[in-house]
């Protein structure tokens, strides 16, 4: 499968996006889509469309927006998606590297979003293989189970490696524990950077945090 990864226009790119987006999460509820206006208005206000494409079809399809926190500048990944049939091809990576390079040209020295910290894969993805890091415990954050963690990647310099602290470990699916522990381990001021699994277990890696 040849993939192009470059920003969409268009009407028909927008609405094509969106519907993937809907698609690969198993959204019904209206609420839950996202608007192809509200797309063309992020790229036309130093917002990120990203997409994906084999031949014409979005395959993949990414968007995010400026922001500002304590005056640092950084550029807000909403979400990233990826068809099942284009998953394990690098994809996802793309589309990042692609939302980046929009970042950049706004003046963004980090990216930011959010992730299901008990994904093993995705955590795996967003930590191990983007380098970005864990800096913020989000507790339900859409509600009710829906716990996620605030990455921040800096989108000029590799993540420096710091002062290791004491990792959190539980049995896999042991999202209570891992929920304790992780909580703990944030309001300590430690920074995430890893993730795995070993012998039934889960393991996050922590540094001090800078």
């Amino acid at each position: 499968m040849e993939v192009v990864v470059r920003e969409l226009s268009g009407l028909a790119e927008w609405t094509a996006g969106s519907a993937l987006y809907r698609s690969v999460f198993g959204y019904t509820q209206p609420e839950f889509g996202v608007s192809p206006r509200l797309l063309a208005a992020l790229r036309e206000n130093s917002g990120s469309v990203i997409g994906a494409l084999a031949g014409d079809t979005v395959v993949g399809f990414c968007y995010g927006f400026s922001a500002v926190d304590n005056g640092e500048v950084y550029h807000y990944s909403q979400a990233a998606v990826v068809a099942p049939e284009a998953q394990g091809r690098g994809v996802g990576r793309l589309l990042k590297q692609a939302q980046a390079t929009v970042a950049r040209a706004t003046g963004a020295r980090t990216m930011r979003w959010t992730f299901d910290p008990y994904a093993i894969r995705n955590a795996h993805f967003n930590l191990g293989v983007l380098g970005a890091a864990g800096i913020r415990f989000l507790p339900d954050y859409y509600g009710d189970d829906t716990d996620r963690v605030l990455v921040s990647w800096d989108l000029w310099h590799a993540r420096k490696p710091g002062a290791p602290l004491p990792p959190v470990e539980a049995p896999a699916g042991s999202r209570s524990r891992l929920r304790t522990g992780l909580r703990e381990r944030f309001a300590a001021g430690g920074r995430l950077t890893g993730v795995d699994q070993r012998d039934g277990r889960v393991v996050y890696t922590f540094e001090a945090g800078s």
